[in-house]
C-alpha cells in the first residue's frame, strides 16, 4: 500500500458545516488553517460553491471570491471545493466557477448514481476550465442494485481526475469496500478515493481497508465533524498511519486543532448514536436523523422505531381509533412544560377547581404530577418521548388520565403507548387549524383543545426562553410556537396566559386575580 504516495483531503469546513449552517468564527478558521499548514494533509476543501438558495446558508456554502482569496493567501496547501449536481446545470458552470481561477486546484461534484451521465457534461465544462474534477458518487451501498452501474461508469474515462467511493449512510462493511473498490478500479484510469461516514464506527477500518485495496485518496475531519454521525477524524487517521507506517506527523499541530474544536463539539454533539447507527445498517437518509437527534424534540425510543418501520417498510406500527370527544368544554387549561407550572401549582390548582365545566389538556407530561388527585377530565398529548414521560411520572397508575390523543395516522415517528393506556388511547383524523406542522405537543394540544369545542383556552408552562444559553433549537421551536398560536387565534379562539409568558402573540392574565 505504501509504495505510492496517498493524498488526504481534510474537509472539515464543508461536511462540518452541517452543524454550523456554514458559519465559522474566523479565528477558528485561523488556527484551522495554521495546524493544517504543519500536518501531512493535501488538500483543504473550504466548502460548497452553490447557486443562490431561499434561505439563510454561511459564508462556507457560497465561498465568495473574497473568502477563496483569503484562505487560499493563509495556507500551503490544496484547495478544493464541492458542487452539489443537482444544482448546477451543465450551462451555468462556467458563471458559478469563474472566480475559482487561480484560487482552486480541485472541484468535487457530489453526483447521485442514476445521475452519472448528466454529471459528465458539468465535468467537461469544468475541465475546460482548467480544473481538475472529482466525482463524489454518493450512495456506494444501493449501487449494486442500479442495474449496469458498474458497467456505466467506464464512460467516465478521460472526463475525471478522481472517482470517489462515498458511503453516504455510513453502512457498508469492509468486505464491500474492497469488493466495489476492486470494481472500480477494474473500469476507471482515474485515481480513486474513499469517503466515509462513521455512523457504525467503521470510518477507520474501512479507510484503511480502502487504502489497501488501492485507492489514492481519503477523506477526514477534524474530531469527524460531519454530516450525522459525521467522518473519520482526521487526527486518528493520521496518528495511525504516523504509527503503521511511519508518516512524519506534527502531533503538536494535531493536538492544537483538536482543541481548537471542542467547544463546537460539545455544542453540537456530532458522532454515532442508536439512531445514526439502525439508519447506517439499513441505508436511510441521514437528514432526518440529523434534525429528529439534533433537535432533541423526539425521544431515542420513538426515532429507533421510525427507522425500523422505515427499514421494513411499514408507514406506522399502530392504527388507533379517532379521537371523536362526545363531550364539549366551556374551558380548556393547556399546560406546557415550563417552569411556571410548579411555580404556581397552588394557585393553578385552586383555579380549576373554582371553573365550571373545564377540562386539562396536557401538552407535556412533565407537569402531570400537579394535578393528580383532581376530580377534572385531564388528556395528555403523547407525541415525542411523552409516552414514555408519561410512565415515569405515573408508576402508581393512569388513573387520572382520562384520555390520550396522538397525532394523525401516519405518524412520522411511529407510535409508542405505554402499558395499561391502550384502551384509552385515539388519535386525531386531522389537524385543521394550521399547515405549518402535525406533529409537535403543541399544534397536538391545541387540535384536542378545538376537538373538546372550547369556547376558551387557557395555558400555563408556555413561558418562552430567555438568557444567554438559548440554544438555537429552542429558538426555532419559539417561533414555531408562536406561529401556531397566532393561526390557533385567528379561527376565532379565545387564548390567555395564566402564568408569565414571553409569547408576545398571547393575552395574559393572571391566576391570582381569579381565585
Amino acid at each position: 500500500m505504501m509504495n505510492k504516495k496517498i493524498q488526504v483531503l481534510d474537509c472539515t469546513l464543508r461536511d462540518g458545516g452541517y452543524y454550523t449552517n456554514w458559519d465559522f468564527e474566523d479565528s477558528l478558521v485561523d488556527a484551522y488553517l495554521k495546524s493544517m499548514n504543519s500536518l501531512v494533509v493535501d488538500f483543504i476543501e473550504i466548502g460548497y460553491r452553490s447557486p443562490k438558495k431561499p434561505e439563510y446558508l454561511g459564508k462556507y456554502f457560497y465561498c465568495p471570491k473574497s473568502v477563496m482569496e483569503e484562505i487560499k493567501s493563509k495556507t500551503t496547501k490544496k484547495l478544493a471545493i464541492i458542487l452539489n449536481e443537482k444544482d448546477v446545470p451543465a450551462e451555468n458552470a462556467e458563471e458559478l466557477l469563474q472566480d475559482c481561477s487561480r484560487l482552486i486546484d480541485l472541484i468535487r461534484i457530489a453526483v447521485a448514481p442514476e445521475n452519472l451521465n448528466r454529471a459528465i457534461e458539468v465535468s467537461r465544462k469544468i475541465k475546460e476550465m482548467g480544473f481538475d474534477v472529482a466525482f463524489n458518487v454518493m450512495y456506494m451501498s444501493n449501487w449494486s442494485k442500479i442495474d449496469g452501474f458498474f458497467d456505466q461508469i467506464e464512460t467516465l474515462n478521460g472526463t475525471i481526475d478522481y472517482f470517489y467511493l462515498v458511503d453516504s449512510y455510513g453502512g457498508v462493511l469492509p468486505s464491500e469496500v474492497e469488493e466495489m473498490i476492486l470494481k472500480v478500479k477494474a473500469r476507471l484510469d482515474c485515481k480513486i478515493g474513499f469517503h466515509g461516514h462513521n455512523n457504525l464506527e467503521l470510518g477507520l477500518i474501512n479507510t484503511l481497508t480502502a487504502l489497501d485495496a488501492g485507492v489514492d485518496i481519503v477523506d477526514a475531519t477534524v474530531t469527524g465533524m460531519g454530516r450525522g454521525a459525521g467522518n473519520l477524524k482526521t487526527e486518528l487517521l493520521l496518528t495511525t498511519m504516523n504509527a503503521r507506517y511511519g508518516w512524519d506527523v506534527n502531533f503538536n499541530a494535531l493536538g492544537t486543532v483538536v482543541d481548537s474544536f471542542e467547544h463546537l463539539q460539545s455544542q453540537h454533539k456530532w458522532g454515532t448514536n442508536l439512531p445514526y447507527m439502525v439508519s447506517g445498517a439499513n441505508s436511510l437518509p441521514q437528514k432526518d436523523v440529523m434534525d429528529w437527534v439534533g433537535k432533541r424534540f423526539y425521544s431515542m425510543n420513538s426515532i429507533v422505531q421510525t427507522l425500523h418501520n422505515q427499514s421494513i417498510g411499514v408507514e406506522d406500527n399502530i392504527k388507533l381509533e379517532t379521537f371523536l370527544p362526545e363531550e364539549g368544554y366551556d374551558k380548556i387549561l393547556l399546560i406546557g412544560g415550563g417552569p411556571s407550572v410548579s411555580k404556581h401549582a397552588e394557585a393553578l390548582r385552586k383555579w380549576c377547581e373554582s371553573q365550571d365545566n373545564l377540562a386539562i389538556v396536557h401538552a407535556s407530561s412533565k407537569n402531570s404530577i400537579f394535578f393528580k388527585g383532581m376530580s377534572i377530565q385531564q388528556y395528555f398529548c403523547l407525541v415525542g418521548n411523552e409516552g414514555h414521560r408519561l410512565e415515569s411520572n405515573a408508576a402508581e397508575g393512569f388513573e387520572f388520565v382520562s384520555e390520550c390523543v396522538l397525532p394523525p395516522f401516519p405518524r412520522k415517528m411511529g407510535t409508542y403507548i405505554p402499558s395499561g393506556l391502550r384502551e384509552k388511547c385515539f388519535e386525531l383524523k386531522t389537524i385543521n387549524f394550521t399547515n405549518k406542522v402535525n406533529d409537535s405537543h403543541t399544534v397536538l394540544a391545541l387540535q384536542t383543545a378545538l376537538e373538546l369545542k372550547a369556547a376558551e383556552v387557557f395555558v400555563t408552562g408556555y413561558d418562552g426562553y430567555f438568557g444567554d444559553s438559548v440554544k438555537q433549537v429552542e429558538i426555532e421551536l419559539s417561533h414555531e410556537n408562536e406561529q401556531l398560536f397566532d393561526d390557533f387565534k385567528n379561527i376565532g379562539v379565545k387564548i390567555v396566559s395564566l402564568t408569565p409568558t414571553r409569547y408576545e402573540i398571547l393575552d395574559e392574565d393572571s391566576v391570582y386575580s381569579n381565585i
